[in-house]
């Protein structure tokens, strides 16, 4: 099973990550806002990530780590 860990002070919620995504288990927390200003990303469902760090290859701030 993979990890995915989100920096949430890195990110800045431009859903590449959500988009990329081909389980669709990344979404933006819409009750958090970062010190930025923006709804960072989250993982949504644990279980169903499959490790293929599509999410950390399109993030440009490299908020972003997956652990295998």
């Amino acid at each position: 099973m993979a990890k995915i860990t989100v920096n949430e002070n890195l990110c800045k919620g431009c859903e590449l990550c959500v988009n990329s995504c081909p389980k669709h288990i990344i979404a933006l927390k819409h009750d958090v806002i970062n010190a930025k200003g923006y709804h960072p990303a989250a993982l949504i469902n644990e279980e169903e990530c499959i490790g293929c760090k599509a999410c950390a290859t399109m993030c440009p701030d490299l908020a972003i780590t997956v652990e295998r």
